[in-house]
């Protein structure tokens, strides 16, 4: 039995429109105007327990609102839902002690009292045994490196403190299913490896289920062997994330500063130059090259600094949903 099992789902918003100005707002009072958005739409999938996957999409593309439909904040306008057994909507208390939803730019922590607080109160909803908590604490301040952030208020810690905060107190209860929305938004380079780090060894460790919404293609090419795409509330793609990078991110950026301004045409001996601003430049390269191109940058320009992305999640789906219109018509 799948983790997760999504038949035909289907989310429409009614929304209010008003015309503008005082006259427009004082016609609204007697006589509103409603339109429909669809949010998401006709939406199918599979997850098996243990699987991590990436949920990929623009933004307002449906991500979030399939997640909180996953977690019952939300009822779907049509379609089924099964989540561990379960009928997400209807939030029995036996279907809330299996899964955490954490969003990136939400938070469950109390803002003016340290951070071990709501790991207490958390201890006292999910109804943890006192040796049960003490062990899963002890583990996670221990995984996620929070020895000196336990006493300290919330509001006084750093975004990514409180990021690795929020992820202990989401999973204080040993979930079966994480589902996560934007995790590492807003935390350096170095804070969103140990973040991703952590969500690999969870789900090693525990064989938890976890969907992951991400718009940092690094955060999905390091922890999720397959994908799901939506785009305007449909789904697009579901399969191996390398089908997707071989095809439509066969290229890496290449971001260099340098000690002083350099030749575009000389740049293009190397890759594909996107941006050259004077001491810094942005180029395309193949990515079976990356090495070989890199060294050579190394090598023939005053590189002071070198930096190699993917190519952004919102650049892959927008190719992805360029090639599906074109394969359509």
């Amino acid at each position: 039995m799948p983790a997760i099992e999504v038949r035909n789902l289907s989310k429409v918003f009614r929304v209010s429109e008003k015309e503008p100005g005082l006259g427009g707002a004082f016609k609204s009072l007697f006589r509103r105007k409603f339109r429909t958005v669809p949010a998401v739409s006709d939406v199918s999938f599979d997850i098996k327990e243990g699987e991590l996957v990436g949920f990929l999409g623009a933004n307002g593309a449906g991500k979030t609102t399939t997640l909180k439909m996953l977690s019952g904040l939300l009822h779907p306008t049509t379609g089924t839902a099964s989540v561990l057994g379960f009928e997400p909507w209807k939030r029995k208390p036996a279907f809330q002690k299996q899964f955490s939803l954490v969003m990136g730019h939400r938070t469950q922590l109390w803002w003016e009292i340290p951070a071990q607080e709501t790991f207490r109160l958390n201890q006292e909803i999910y109804e943890i045994p006192e040796a049960d908590y003490k062990r899963n604490i002890d583990e996670l301040v221990d995984l996620l490196e929070l020895q000196d952030c336990l006493s300290i208020p919330v509001k006084k810690l750093s975004l990514g403190q409180r990021m690795k905060a929020e992820l202990a107190a989401a999973i204080l209860h040993r979930p079966k299913l994480l589902l996560l929305d934007e995790p590492t938004i807003g935390l350096d380079v170095v804070m969103q490896k140990k973040v991703r780090q952590f969500i690999l060894e969870y789900n090693r460790r525990y064989k938890a289920t976890v969907l992951l919404t991400s718009h940092n293609m690094d955060d999905v090419s390091e922890l999720c062997p397959r994908i799901l795409i939506i785009e305007r509330g449909r789904l697009l793609y579901d399969g191996a994330l390398r089908s997707v990078v071989e095809r439509y991110a066969p290229f890496k950026l290449m971001r260099a500063d340098f000690s002083g301004d350099v030749v575009t045409a000389d740049l293009e001996r190397i890759g594909k130059v996107l941006e050259n601003r004077g001491p810094s430049a942005t180029l395309e390269v193949p990515r079976h090259d990356v090495s070989a191109k890199a060294a050579e940058l190394l090598s023939r320009f005053p590189v002071v600094d070198l930096t190699i992305e993917e190519t952004p999640v919102q650049e892959v789906v927008r190719r992805l949903f360029i090639a599906g219109g074109k394969s359509g018509a």
